[in-house]
């Protein structure tokens, strides 16, 4: 997870792209109507229209200001519809969702930082999304896979967490790297909470201005550091074990009520691409333990996932999409079998180890996959919708 997350299922998808689905123009059509411009800059964020129609939206954001700055599509509880992050100044983005009719709220969050700059907005008339039913039968067997990945993380994170309380060091070192995988795998579902994440995967500089760095800091990262840094555990330690086995049983339980779509489920796997871009690939995720590409494994896995699901669908819309997505996935996957012992294991190489010509080796295959994956979502959106 990057600094400051409070993040949810996501990605991009380019405007010519969904134009030439919907077989719709801006101009004068059902599509222009659908296209909210929103302009991002250090002390405002502006909205084109404050009223759409429900169904598939998107968001052309222009950063205008002078920081670094992250968009949201909020519902009323600030669950995350879906955001777009890193948009750089002087840089444009394009983010596709689908929305019921209802109100919701877009957030401008200059520096990735705090609540953000709001703005009210609303999805007009009670037409859903069209969507092929092979979609739902996707979006039905990816939510099968999320819960199974949540039951599957807790038995391993219990592992963990015992052997932080009984003071094994060794232990809990061996089964830390494992207890993240499946959380790994589906993080942005687990990040639409926008509660949960900040509780079990924040980083050390992640944490929001005014918290406290010893009191305020929880979850993997901050035992991970006592671990590795300060190599050793204390009682502060064992009762941060308990509260991250709190903390994932929650989200265990959660995980089955998330808002998911075929686009989200497709903005969700450009999304964990990102993850490996800004977080494990320069070795910030994993800073002390340096298992960062185990994560980066179960990041790739998460994201062929949906892929896999969506592709029969995408694959009619868009059959030049799924064939170059099918190489880079298969690209990628083989440089990662470099890192490790056999394909059946997770025995990576300690990141440490890893060179910088390696490492960007490593970022220029992810980013290779990343570039048609930010197209996904167009590719399942119904021509009609």
């Amino acid at each position: 997870m990057r600094a400051a997350r409070l993040s949810a299922v996501t990605a991009t998808a380019t405007v010519a792209a969904l134009t030439a689905l919907t077989g719709c123009t801006e101009k004068g059509s059902e599509s222009g109507d659908r296209v909210i411009n929103v302009t991002a800059t250090d002390s405002k964020c502006e909205v084109s229209k404050k009223e759409f129609p429900a169904g598939h939206v998107e968001l052309a954001i222009e950063n205008k200001g002078s920081k670094v700055t992250e968009v949201y599509i909020l519902f009323p509880d600030d669950r995350v519809v879906t955001e777009r992050e890193n948009i750089g100044p002087g840089t444009k983005q394009t983010v596709t969702a689908e929305v019921k009719a209802g109100d919701y709220t877009i957030a401008c969050k200059p520096g990735m930082k705090g609540d953000g700059i709001r703005q009210d907005v609303k999805a007009t008339g009670g037409t859903a999304a069209k969507r092929d039913p092979r979609l739902d039968k996707a979006v039905a067997a990816y939510r099968t896979y999320v819960q199974a990945q949540a039951d599957a993380t807790l038995p391993l994170a219990e592992t963990f967490a015992k052997a932080v309380k009984d003071g094994d060091i060794e232990a809990a070192k061996a089964a830390y790297a494992p207890s993240r995988i499946g959380w790994e795998r589906t993080e942005p579902v687990a990040e639409s909470f926008g509660d949960i994440d900040p509780k079990v995967d924040v980083r050390e500089d992640g944490l929001e201005e005014g918290q406290d760095l010893e009191k305020d800091w929880t979850g993997w990262h901050r035992l991970e550091r006592s671990l590795w840094k300060d190599k050793k555990l204390t009682a502060r330690d064992s009762e941060l074990a308990d509260q991250l086995i709190t903390d994932l049983t929650d989200w265990q339980k959660r995980v089955g009520k998330a808002d998911i779509t075929p686009t989200s489920m497709a903005n969700g796997a450009k999304e964990l691409l990102d993850e490996v871009a800004t977080g494990k690939v320069t070795g910030e995720e994993e800073r002390y333990s340096h298992t960062d590409l185990v994560d980066f494994k179960a990041n790739v896995e998460g994201a062929e996932k949906s892929y896999e699901l969506l592709k029969p669908v995408a694959k009619e819309n868009d059959a030049a999409l799924t064939t170059e997505l099918d190489k880079q996935f298969a690209a990628l996957n083989t440089l990662l079998d470099k890192y490790r012992a056999d394909k059946a294991s997770y025995d990576f190489v300690s990141y440490d180890k890893v060179t910088k010509a390696q490492q960007k080796e490593l970022s220029d295959a992810v980013n290779a996959l990343a570039e048609p994956l930010s197209k996904l979502a167009a590719a399942v959106v119904t021509k009609s919708s």
